[in-house]
C-alpha cells in the first residue's frame, strides 16, 4: 500500500488519501452510495467524485477531488454572493441528476428516507463537505448520509450552513446581521430555483433538521459512538439548540425575504 496521508474534517470518520484516491470505512449504506455515485456519473454530474469498489481492508476507494475544503472559521472566500449562486445551482444540478435513481428495498441508507422522496438528498451538504476551487464550490463529497427525501430537507441545511443562518452570538461561522441573513438566503434560494412551497417551508425545515442532527447525535452517542459523544461534550448540541432559536425568532423576515 502506499503512502496513507490522514485527511482532517468533520471528525467522524478516519479518512486517508492514497495516491489520487481516498479511502473511507464502509457501512451497511456503502453499496447504496456506491449506486448513487455510478448513477451520477452516468448522468454526466461531476460535482462527485467516482467510487472505485473496496479496497483489500475493506475500505471504499473513491477519487479524491483536488481543491479546498474550508473549515471553521470560514474563510472570507467562502462567503462571497458569487459562492452562494455557485452552491446553489451546485446542489440544483446534484438534485436534478438523482432524479429516476432506482430505489429498492435491498438498499439500506444511513439516515432513514424521508417522504416525499422526490431527489436522492446528501444529508451533509456543507461547507466542510464541499470542495472549492479558486474560491468556488465545484463539488460535494462525503456521501455517507445521502438518501431519499424532499428537496427541501436538503436545501434547508445547505442554506443553514453556506448563507450561515446561526445567532450572531456565534463566532466564526460567518454570522450576520438578520437583515444580511435574509438577503444571502434569498440569493441562495434564487440560485437553487427553489419554488415557491419549498420557500415557505424552508425556515421551519431548516429547525426540523436541526432537531433531526441532536437527536442523530445523542442516538449515536449512546450507542458507543466516541465521535458524537465528543460532539455533545463540546456543546454541539446547545449550538444547534441556540440557532434553532434564532431561525424561530427571526421565521418572518426569512421567509419575507423568500417569497417577495
Amino acid at each position: 500500500m502506499a503512502d496513507e496521508e490522514v485527511l482532517t474534517g468533520g471528525g467522524v470518520n478516519h479518512v486517508v488519501r492514497v495516491g489520487d484516491t481516498v479511502r473511507r470505512p464502509a457501512g451497511a449504506w456503502t453499496p447504496a452510495v456506491h449506486a448513487l455515485l455510478g448513477h451520477l456519473e452516468a448522468r454526466g454530474f461531476d460535482g462527485a467524485p467516482r467510487c472505485h469498489g473496496i479496497d483489500a481492508e475493506g475500505r471504499e476507494i473513491l477519487d479524491f477531488v483536488p481543491g479546498d475544503v474550508p473549515s471553521y472559521p470560514l474563510p472570507e472566500w467562502a462567503l462571497t454572493d458569487e459562492a452562494l449562486v455557485a452552491v446553489g445551482a451546485l446542489l440544483r444540478g446534484y438534485h436534478d441528476a438523482t432524479v429516476g435513481f432506482p430505489i429498492h428495498g435491498d438498499f439500506s441508507w444511513y439516515l432513514p428516507p424521508v417522504a416525499p422522496a422526490e431527489v436522492i438528498c446528501h444529508g451533509d451538504a456543507a461547507t466542510y463537505n464541499c470542495v472549492f476551487r479558486e474560491g468556488l464550490p465545484v463539488a460535494f463529497i462525503d456521501f455517507d448520509t445521502a438518501h431519499p427525501g424532499p428537496r427541501v430537507w436538503d436545501v434547508s441545511y445547505a442554506a443553514y450552513r453556506f448563507v450561515s443562518l446561526s445567532d450572531s452570538r456565534h463566532e466564526g461561522v460567518g454570522s450576520w446581521p438578520v437583515e444580511e441573513q435574509a438577503r444571502r438566503l434569498r440569493v441562495f434560494a434564487d440560485a437553487y430555483g427553489l419554488g415557491d412551497t419549498d420557500r415557505r417551508a424552508l425556515v421551519s425545515t431548516a429547525r426540523a433538521r436541526l432537531d433531526h442532527l441532536i437527536r442523530l447525535m445523542y442516538d449515536q452517542a449512546a450507542a458507543g459512538n466516541e465521535a458524537f459523544a465528543s460532539h455533545i461534550a463540546r456543546g454541539d448540541d446547545h449550538f444547534y439548540r441556540t440557532d434553532m432559536a434564532h431561525l424561530a425568532r427571526h421565521e418572518a423576515t426569512f421567509r419575507s425575504a423568500l417569497t417577495a
